[in-house]
């Protein structure tokens, strides 16, 4: 294939430089057929050109050495359907609610977003049933936040032999993206979860992660390819759109991550070593460089934390050498780390820009369920 070169421009300032147009049916609404059998776009860092490939091809971008950093976080059947109860009648329902839980701060305590949430008021109960009926969890309103934001504290689950995750298996509905126009399936209990996902906390997938199969992650180990696993769980930043104008205005949400003593003694030897080190996906990104600039000039320690990092065109990079993501929303944060990960200052978002627009034209599929990109 041809490949795609563009020119170059000043820094961007503005949230909606970030834009560009996609046709609504490019966006994926179901996974592949085969988990693996998607395409995917190669970029070269240094250069800015790109061509057309396959993510079953991945092997070949992949050489004896690398260090492959997975995040291992499992998506909970984190979105319910219940109904609001008067506060003076604890056992009158007043309307169905929509709650999509976001993270969990202990003690049975969750951040949610609620819908509809204009008249959800603290101390109110919510009750979700199961499906003969039965109350299977119900919660109080403690706090209230914008934008649909609430603290729950959920009750003890009425059943001793069960445990709350347990229950939110059987009545929890997969919290599919808004831009999947469906409601969630059967099978999107497996697709939209990685087969190495292992800690549970998030409430989105880590999308980069859903190509792989484990024989291809077992052909990859063969070829001397180290595989490391960090975690971390994807939260309300993921769903919350940017509300400000311009990119230093940016905040984002805080998601917590951890790193263990084998992931963070492979990222201390390859970096010791010179080594690439390949992150899958945005949120090992995060995770990694976010470690990277609290440890300063010395080696990342076994931790948890929780991270707000942002990272936008002029980002110093310390870790991260190549990077295999999904395609990304306009003007989100997402794209604007892919921006600044494919090149400096304006120069990576013409290039993402330029890259995104091959794309609509080649018909990739985009975001959860679509194809993927490779920038190294």
């Amino acid at each position: 294939m041809p490949e795609h070169t563009l020119p170059k421009s000043k820094s961007a300032e503005h949230v909606e430089e970030f834009h560009y147009d996609l046709p609504e049916d490019l966006i994926a609404q179901q996974p592949p057929a085969e988990r693996g059998a998607s395409r995917m776009l190669v970029m070269d860092r240094a250069s800015g050109a790109s061509r057309d490939d396959l993510f079953s091809h991945i092997g070949e971008q992949l050489r004896p050495g690398d260090l492959l950093v997975l995040n291992d976080s499992r998506v909970i059947p984190a979105r319910l359907f219940g109904h609001r109860t008067l506060i003076r009648d604890h056992e009158k329902p007043t309307g169905r609610i929509e709650v999509m839980l976001v993270e969990s701060i202990g003690d049975n305590r969750w951040r949610a977003l609620v819908r509809p949430g204009r008249k959800v008021a603290i101390g109110e109960r919510l009750v979700f049933p199961a499906l003969d009926g039965a109350v299977a969890l119900e919660a109080e309103v403690i706090e209230r936040g914008p934008f649909g934001e609430r603290l729950l504290e959920f009750a003890p689950v009425r059943d001793s032999t069960d445990d709350f995750f347990a229950v939110l298996d059987r009545i929890g509905h997969i919290p599919l993206p808004p831009y999947i126009h469906r409601e969630d399936a059967h099978t999107d209990r497996e697709r939209y979860q990685t087969v190495f996902a292992d800690e549970r906390g998030s409430v989105a997938a880590p999308t980069a992660g859903l190509h792989f199969t484990p024989a291809l992650l077992e052909q990859l180990s063969s070829k001397g390819i180290e595989i490391a696993r960090v975690t971390l769980h994807v939260g309300l930043g993921t769903f919350a759109p940017l509300r400000v104008e311009r990119v230093d205005e940016v905040r984002l949400h805080r998601e917590r991550y951890t790193i263990g003593r084998v992931a963070a003694d492979a990222i201390n030897n390859a970096r010791r070593e010179g080594r690439r080190i390949v992150a899958v996906g945005t949120t090992v990104v995060r995770t990694l460089e976010a470690a990277a600039l609290a440890a300063g000039n010395n080696p990342i320690q076994p931790h948890s934390a929780a991270t707000d990092i942002f990272i936008s065109p002029g980002f110093d990079f310390r870790i991260i050498g190549a990077l295999l993501t999904n395609f990304h929303l306009p003007q989100s944060s997402l794209l604007m780390l892919v921006s600044a990960f494919a090149g400096p200052q304006r120069t990576g978002l013409d290039r993402i820009l330029h890259a995104y627009r091959h794309a609509v034209q080649s018909r990739y599929s985009f975001f959860s369920y679509g194809d993927c990109m490779f920038i190294a």
